[in-house]
């Protein structure tokens, strides 16, 4: 018979080894994230192509960005902003119409540059309060009319990221990895969800771009992409760390109140 700390070690072990199980039968985010974009940029690619039509570019350039090695970087970066609540139908138009293209040597690549400008700079810190259409709180979810079979398969690709990124979250805080300090600890009560799906985006972050280290995020990243991928889950960091502060100022106060007494005026 088993004593009580060999039952506890025990049903840690059993419940690491699940997470692993789990982990390795969905395959990392970054596989799955891949697969995803793959999906959407299947799913999107008539959609994008006609609003480029609808733009304001000559038929010769429609034809170059559309047939451009950079229109799938493009269509990514229009599914981002969309995911933003960023109005697509219209910030074609008015980034075609912001300057010429007559030193461009691929209208597509310029065209990305500029649309990622304005998301970046309209979805900035403070500028909006709706929270973006991303899976796990990480990568732009492809939303607007498609064939209903991608649909779903996006959606199960969404299903299976999230659950990914989840696992990789409780195997981190269960296996005690450093690099889940700098969360701070998981609040209770109404918070506690809003906690876990930040520190979700973190997980997700992480298994996305290979980061083992003891810094939550990593080295500062070198490329375009993963810049722009970094922002949510710096953000989601930064809420999470809010949030078990709450908890601490919480824990706090009520620990200086005697029973019987009222309780004192704190400051923190």
């Amino acid at each position: 018979m088993r004593s009580a700390s060999e039952s506890t070690c025990f049903a840690e072990l059993s419940a690491h080894e699940t997470l692993t199980a789990e982990q390795d039968a969905w395959g990392s985010v970054a596989q799955l994230a891949a697969e995803y974009e793959t999906l959407a940029a299947a799913a999107q690619h008539d959609r994008w192509a006609s609003l480029v039509r609808a733009s304001g570019l000559s038929p010769s350039q429609v034809s170059d960005v559309v047939n451009s090695d950079a229109f799938g970087p493009l269509a990514a970066e229009l599914r981002r902003a969309e995911a933003h609540f960023v109005d697509v139908a219209s910030l074609l138009p008015r980034v075609v119409a912001a300057r010429g293209f007559e030193d461009a040597q691929d209208i597509a690549a310029v065209l990305r540059a500029r649309v990622a400008a304005v998301v970046s700079r309209d979805t900035g810190a403070g500028r909006t309060r709706r929270v973006p259409r991303l899976v796990a709180g990480l990568i732009p979810r492809a939303l607007g009319p498609m064939d209903a079979a991608m649909h779903q398969a996006l959606v199960d690709r969404a299903d299976l990221i999230e659950s990914r990124a989840a696992a990789v979250l409780d195997q981190a805080l269960l296996a005690g990895e450093p690099w889940t300090r700098a969360l701070g600890p998981a609040p209770r009560g109404a918070t506690a969800t809003a906690w876990r799906q930040n520190a979700c985006a973190v997980a997700a972050y992480r298994d996305r771009y290979g980061i083992v280290g003891v810094r939550p995020l990593g080295a500062v990243p070198d490329s375009t992409t993963q810049k722009l991928d970094a922002a949510r889950p710096h953000a989601a960091l930064e809420t999470a760390q809010w949030l078990a502060d709450e908890r601490r100022t919480h824990d706090a106060r009520r620990a200086i109140v005697s029973p019987g007494l009222p309780p004192l005026v704190t400051r923190f």
